[in-house]
This record gives structure tokens, sequence and C-alpha cells, in this order.
């Protein structure tokens, strides 16, 4: 996105968060008043607690799913909607599974809700996960993926598959200008320690100089994608018209184990290397395919896995905390 941005006032649902947070700053960076909005579920507000005080900051604690206080307290006017409100680790929502489907669900129905009402652009916060363990590789937008809507990782997977469904209607009959991300492996500063996803687990394990834990033989991919570039990538679809969902994610294919020997190496670390089970419905490999981002917006990531993972280890030097006693991501 470049600067000046082309809305004056946005709202940010699940603003607290670690994607959320970064957001917020962005849009400020680019002039751009925002409403953060939080129920401190997974989110913290020390991932804003730099914002307070800026010109144009406001949070509000409130819960988008509640449907009796979401548009009092969202009074706007809004030119864009950004619904990020979602439990986004496996930690989060395999322990609060009802409250995830409610974010997908009644979350994103009041979120358009609003910007129906004051006729803003509206993007969706989606997923890789609605890929599920993927049959197509890598991973096109045009392709229905292979969930199991009865598993474990169902409540997050469905719900963002529901939440897709939602946009599509309401853009379909109320001619909303409404997208859809779909966000694949992001890491970076503010995630939290006890996140339970893999990047902050072997960072802080390998820092602490516990054993870093994989999950299964770690054969299994990921391709991350600095926060930075994510952002970038978002901003994108939502200065866009694009109403078809447009994958924003890493093009570094690598194994889980290759991740954490790699996180290793650069913490300077002697953390030895530990298995343990592997979850129930992990994807076996997960990869973007972003021609579309790369046509249709111009968007590549620009920052290397190398350096990403640096200025992660960095922020997580400064700011320690426990590890998760397992990555399941």
């Amino acid at each position: 996105m470049t600067t000046p941005a082309p809305w004056r006032r946005a709202v940010v649902t699940g603003g607290a968060g670690f994607l959320g947070s970064h957001l917020c700053e962005r849009l400020l960076d680019a002039g751009v008043e925002v409403d953060c909005v939080d129920n401190l579920l997974s989110g913290s507000m020390d991932n804003i607690a730099h914002l307070e005080g800026r010109q144009g900051f406001r949070f509000s604690h409130c819960d988008v799913s509640s449907s009796d206080r979401t548009a009092d307290e969202l009074a706007g006017p809004y030119d864009l909607v950004l619904h990020f409100a979602c439990p986004a680790s496996p930690a989060d929502y395999l322990r609060h599974p009802l409250e995830t489907m409610d974010a997908g669900s009644l979350g994103t129905r009041n979120a358009l809700t609003i910007a129906h009402r004051d006729g803003a652009r509206f993007l969706l916060a989606s997923t890789s996960e609605v890929y599920g363990d993927p049959l197509v590789h890598p991973q096109r937008e045009d392709y229905w993926g292979n969930v199991n809507p009865v598993g474990p990782r169902s409540v997050y997977d469905e719900s963002k598959r529901f939440a897709e469904a939602l946009v599509t209607a309401h853009a379909g009959t109320k001619g909303m200008n409404a997208g859809i991300v779909r966000i694949f492996n992001t890491y970076g500063p503010r995630m939290r320690a006890h996140d339970g996803r893999a990047v902050p687990t072997f960072v802080c394990q390998a820092l602490a100089g516990e054993p870093v834990t994989v999950t299964g033989d770690g054969s299994q991919t990921r391709s991350l994608c600095y926060v930075d570039d994510t952002v970038d990538g978002v901003l994108r679809v939502a200065a866009s018209q694009a109403v078809r969902p447009v994958n924003i994610g890493g093009g570094d294919e690598a194994t889980v184990l290759d991740i954490a020997r790699r996180v290793i190496a650069l913490a300077g670390s002697t953390s030895p290397l530990t298995f343990i089970v592997r979850p129930e419905d992990d994807p076996e490999r997960r990869r973007p395919d972003t021609t579309l981002a790369r046509e249709l917006l111009g968007w590549e990531p620009r920052v290397s896995w190398e350096e990403g993972i640096k200025r992660t280890i960095a922020h997580f030097s400064a700011t320690p905390g426990p590890a998760s006693p397992a990555p399941r991501d």
C-alpha cells in the first residue's frame, strides 16, 4: 500500500491481536484514523500500548460477536472495515471453540452490517486453513479444500469457510464492496511466547536452551511470511476492488524440521531437537499460489526468512516469556 491511504477512518476488529495490531499501526502511519476493537480473548493491550495516545487511535473493548453492543460501540462512520477478530492459533481455538465459531458467524455478520451501513470497503481475514489438509499443491484460490468438518480443527476451518460464504452472499445480495484475503502462516514480533505456533515456540525454546519440540517427523511443510509483508498484502487487497479470495503468503516452503534447525542456528543455541506426537488433521503440505496477488496487486514478499527470523528472535530476546510445550500450526 502506498501513502497516503485511500481511507479516512477504519475499524479493525481483533485489533489488539498479533496481526491486527500491526494493521492498526500501519494504517495510523498512513494517516488513517483507526478504531481498534477487541474483546481481549486472545489479543493483548501490550500489543497496542505504543499506539495509545496517538492522534486518530481509539480502542474499544468490545466483542464484535455480541449483536446487542456492536453497532452502538462502532458508530463510525467508516470507509474501511477489516474483520480480523478470531482466535487464530490452535492453542486458542481449541480452548475456545464456541467463541471461535461465533467470531466467524455472528462476528462476521455484525462487521458486514457496519460496513453496509457506512458504504465501507469490507475485508475478511480468512486463512489457508480453508484448504484443510490440501490434496492440491500449491493451493490456488479456486481449490475448494479438503477439510474434516468434525475434526478438532473444524471450529476454525469451518468458521472461516462459513465467513467466506457469508461475505460472498452479502456482496451478491446487497451490492457491497467486500473482499476476502486468505492468509498463510505469518510470523514476527508481537506473537505470544505461549501462542502454540511453530515459530514463537521454536524461538523461545531455542533462546532458553530447551529442547525444540518438532511434531511428527517434521516432514510436513509450511510457507512462512513475515508480518510486514503480510500486512502490505492485506492492505493492497483492501485498496483493490477484488471480490474473489486472494492468497497472501510466503513462497519459501520448508519442512517444520528445517524451520526448527534454522531457528536454532540463528539463535546461536545448542538446543537439541525432540520429536513428539503430531496433532490430528495437521496439514501435510502448505504453500500458497500467489499468482493472483502478484498479477492483480503487484505484491510479493520482500523480507527473507533469515531476516524475518532474526527480527523475531530479537523481539523475543527483549521480551522473554514461557515457551509453549509444542507447536501445533
